[in-house]
């Protein structure tokens, strides 16, 4: 069985969910220029560092490289991004981890954008910031998540 290639009907959907469920994980593309695939590269080897890779590659099948706003295109199990997210690789992967739980969300029926999605978004995105500090070998990353942690608990959005 494949995946669908645009996940937007109802059938297309309904593929997707059962897929996911049965363990589906998609081989991660990345479309960009090669200074954009290169960063990319490190902000997936700090997802694989906090164990998330196998959550990121089921919900995602490809990141691409956009001039605009860094968003999840859903039917296109796709997330888009501006290089400039890229410039904090850790804020990027918790970035990428949010956005493959909207995934899921979207996947599961479940809100996944506005107020009641963002709340699912935000905490794993947390979550995946927790784990990368604890599992990290580097105290300069573990730092940084510490920091970004405080800036999320500081801010009006938890």
């Amino acid at each position: 069985m494949h995946f669908p290639r645009r996940v937007y009907t109802v059938e297309e959907v309904k593929k997707a969910r059962e897929l996911t469920e049965q363990g589906w994980k998609h081989r991660l593309n990345v479309k960009g220029r090669e200074e954009f695939r290169r960063r990319v590269k490190e902000v997936i080897g700090l997802v694989k560092e906090a164990g998330y890779y196998d959550f990121l590659r089921t919900y995602i099948r490809e990141i691409v490289e956009i001039e605009g706003f860094s968003q999840l295109r859903e039917a296109e199990v796709a997330i888009w991004v501006n290089v400039e997210i890229l410039s904090d690789p850790i804020d990027a992967a918790s970035f990428f981890i949010q956005k493959a739980q909207q995934m899921k969300d979207f996947l599961a029926d479940k809100p996944y954008y506005g107020g009641l999605g963002e709340i699912s978004a935000v905490n794993r995105r947390v979550e995946f910031l927790k784990a990368l500090k604890i599992r990290s070998g580097r105290e300069s990353v573990r730092k940084h998540c510490d920091d970004i942690l405080k800036n999320w608990a500081d801010s009006s959005f938890l």
